[in-house]
């Protein structure tokens, strides 16, 4: 009887403190999800303190082929295929093509509008014709458009390890 009695009180016990942590879990998670909505993170985990505008990274870029830096900027496009690139908008109007280190993460295809805020590499890069016209065709760009891309294009690119959008 006394065994009935004690295995009773031990699962009660156990059964109330479950019932606490299920309650703040929903909280935690409610928090979470809340914290989420407003901000996406993917690649390496980084933080949008010091992030500088396209225009900034250019300047520090000055003649050097290659900078460590993190860039905050509207998305203006998207892969639709994956979601593995990005073209961020400058405040002069150019873009600015992300790529992610070692195609190990995507973003989602319809980002495009948010704020992205990306930490990697920077680099001046030749393009490809072929490149290009991948671009274009994960773009929707229409079949008379990519058949006008004839010529490599020397631009700024940039590979991100982490990015966060908002």
């Amino acid at each position: 009887m006394k065994k009935v009695l004690y295995v009773t009180l031990a699962t009660l016990v156990f059964s109330c403190g479950q019932s606490n942590n299920k309650t703040g879990s929903q909280t935690d998670s409610t928090s979470t999800e809340q914290a989420a909505a407003k901000s996406e993170n993917f690649g390496d985990p980084i933080t949008a303190d010091s992030a500088i505008t396209i225009e900034e990274m250019k300047t520090l870029m000055g003649d050097k082929k290659e900078l460590a830096v993190k860039v905050t900027a509207p998305v203006e496009a998207v892969c639709q295929k994956k979601g593995c690139w990005m073209e961020l908008k400058a405040a002069d109007g150019t873009s600015l093509r992300v790529t992610f280190k070692d195609y190990g993460f995507f973003v989602p295809k319809d980002c495009n509008g948010k704020t992205a805020i990306i930490q990697g590499i920077a680099k001046v890069e030749e393009t490809s014709v072929a490149d290009l016209k991948e671009y274009a065709k994960d773009d929707g760009q229409g079949e008379s458009e990519i058949a006008a891309i004839t010529a490599p294009k020397k631009e700024l690119v940039f590979e991100a390890n982490g990015v966060i959008l908002k």
